[in-house]
């Protein structure tokens, strides 16, 4: 056995790194994120994709309390047969396993809390190809992106909220000693303990797109606040996090803990557990990615937890002028493109004064713009190759559907293709469609299209473009927000425009940084400050609600003279 005080210390320097990344707010990652053969040998790759295929058709390797039955639920988008078996565990039976684990959970303090979930991530990492070939074939990306963003980058994620959860745990004095002086006598003195309890039962409620990389942060800044943690996957990706819980389940073993600190709840769709579980009276906290719809459901119904969600919006667009026009059509293309708009950062509104825009190549009428933009597109996703592994599958029916009725709606400027991938036949693959409206057509933009669909809507003017992202964004929310202006005037503008929103701003991106990208340690992803998020990943305000801190005080003695 390994106490949870020795990973703290194997991780000491891994965990002070990460402490100071977060603070500094610099470029730093823990997890690398090429699937080089040179980063992570040569054996790595293969072993991985082998561990993956050995689970397909099987009963996957996993305890859950309150055994009931199995559940195979999960299609990959890109064809292959995946039935997968998850035993699926008793609502009551979960909660009451990990209200069980606790009170020894608490006892083992922040350190070494964060020692284990270290740990954890490690061993996480050790599985990455593994877990990249579930990403791929539970979620669409392809396997490149799944490798990055559902491995390193999701791990980085993690990382960071143990991080935040370890600084903001420890930041009151596990003891002091307190004296006030009096007036001809000894001084009061009380001897004070502060511990860190847990909230209480935790759940983590997973999306289909992004399953460990919206997962982490939950599950790790509960972990290490003192939390047991159940953890739902969407019924598309499970696997994934099933993977992650189940080497959760190992490490805490083998630190002699209850391993039901950690625990997966499935279901068939529809059933409702989600819905169940997070209003159970010891479920305490739960995090959540996924519609507005179950979101806003969530906030007014877990009354009696902190409720944490990631909600979807209208991700905008202004385009004001530009001195590299080439860039900016570049950047916008591959915004658009990656993992087929199937992001909660993509664009979706693109807002363009009705005048045009001034550019480095002329003058660009809204038409215009339109038209070099869906060159743009063309031009990014013209190889069926380059195209497969920008695009990735569409995740869902829902997504196909919504991609299907913006093809048929009036004011196509780009129509969505067909694109084969010849290593996976099956695939569905689409290129996005771009759609000219007016700014007069709210019920249009105003609806979140989520997918790869977007708009390029006519204004008044920028100060209309301005006008219009603010109400927007105030009224429906978003993650995203960029901005393209040669006019210092306009950037200060849309600066404040976002402030007032509250929304997360990127200017002038032409280069290899996109608006739907954020990076662990240093962007903060979604904000409290418009409708579509609950929280930021991660910041304090992240962590703080997960747990309380308590003290207890008694009198102190003075040392008798020698």
């Amino acid at each position: 056995m390994t106490t949870p005080a020795e990973y703290y210390e194997t991780h000491r320097e891994l965990l002070d790194k990460a402490i100071e990344a977060a603070a500094t707010r610099e470029y730093w990652s823990a997890y690398p994120e090429s699937p080089s053969k040179s980063v992570y040998g040569e054996d790595a790759a293969p072993a991985g994709e082998r561990a993956f295929q050995a689970l397909l058709g099987t009963d996957f390797p996993i305890e859950v309390p309150g055994a009931t039955g199995t559940a195979a639920t999960e299609r990959s988008p890109y064809g292959i047969a995946l039935g997968i078996r998850y035993p699926k565990g008793d609502p009551a039976a979960l909660v009451a396993a990990a209200r069980a684990a606790m009170p020894a959970w608490r006892a083992v303090g922040p350190q070494g809390r964060a020692g284990v979930a270290a740990e954890i991530l490690r061993r996480i990492n050790g599985r990455i190809f593994e877990l990249a070939h579930a990403v791929q074939h539970t979620t669409g990306q392809a396997f490149v992106m799944a490798f990055q963003a559902g491995g390193a980058h999701a791990q980085d994620r993690g990382l960071e909220a143990v991080a935040v959860a370890l600084a903001e745990s420890t930041r009151i004095p596990a003891t002091a000693v307190w004296g006030k002086p009096q007036r001809g006598t000894d001084p009061l003195r009380l001897a004070k303990t502060s511990t860190v309890v847990g909230r209480g039962v935790a759940l983590v409620i997973g999306c289909n797109t992004f399953p460990t990389w919206n997962g982490y942060p939950g599950l790790f800044a509960s972990l290490v606040t003192g939390n047991a943690v159940i953890v739902k996957p969407h019924p598309g990706a499970v696997l994934p996090l099933a993977i992650t819980v189940q080497i959760a389940r190992e490490v805490l073993a083998e630190a002699g803990q209850d391993a039901n600190l950690v625990t997966l709840a499935v279901e068939e769709p529809g059933e409702g557990i989600a819905a169940t579980l997070a209003t159970h009276r010891d479920v305490r906290i739960v995090d959540f990615t996924g519609s507005s719809e179950f979101g806003n459901w969530l906030e007014a119904n877990a009354r009696q937890a902190v409720v944490y969600t990631e909600k979807s919006g209208l991700n905008t667009v202004i385009v004001d002028s530009t001195d590299d026009y080439k860039g900016l059509l570049r950047n916008l293309a591959f915004s658009l493109s990656l993992y087929s708009g199937q992001m909660c950062t993509t664009p979706q509104n693109l807002l363009v004064p009705s005048g045009g825009i001034e550019t480095d190549a002329g003058h660009r009428s809204v038409e215009e713009f339109g038209a070099d933009l869906a060159t743009a597109l063309d031009k990014l996703l013209g190889d069926p190759k380059r195209a497969a592994g920008t695009l990735g599958a569409i995740v869902n029916d829902g997504v196909l559907a919504r991609l299907t009725e913006a093809g048929g709606a009036p004011g196509v400027i780009h129509a969505s293709a067909t694109v084969t991938d010849e290593g996976f036949p099956s695939a569905t693959i689409r290129t996005p469609v771009v759609l000219r409206v007016d700014a007069a057509d709210e019920k249009t933009y105003t609806r979140e299209w989520f997918g790869p669909i977007s708009f390029v809507i006519a204004t008044g003017s920028t100060r209309h473009s301005l006008e219009l992202f603010t109400e927007t964004v105030r009224d429906h929310g978003a993650l995203s927000a960029s901005v393209y202006s040669t006019s210092p005037e306009v950037l200060e503008a849309a600066r404040e425009a976002a402030l007032e929103a509250g929304v997360h701003l990127s200017q002038n991106l032409t280069g290899g940084v996109f608006v739907n990208q954020t990076a662990a340690f240093s962007d903060l992803h979604g904000t409290p400050a418009n409708p579509a998020a609950t929280a930021s990943l991660s910041d304090s305000h992240f962590v703080t609600g997960r747990f309380f801190t308590l003290q207890s005080r008694h009198h102190v003695a003075e040392q008798a003279d020698a």
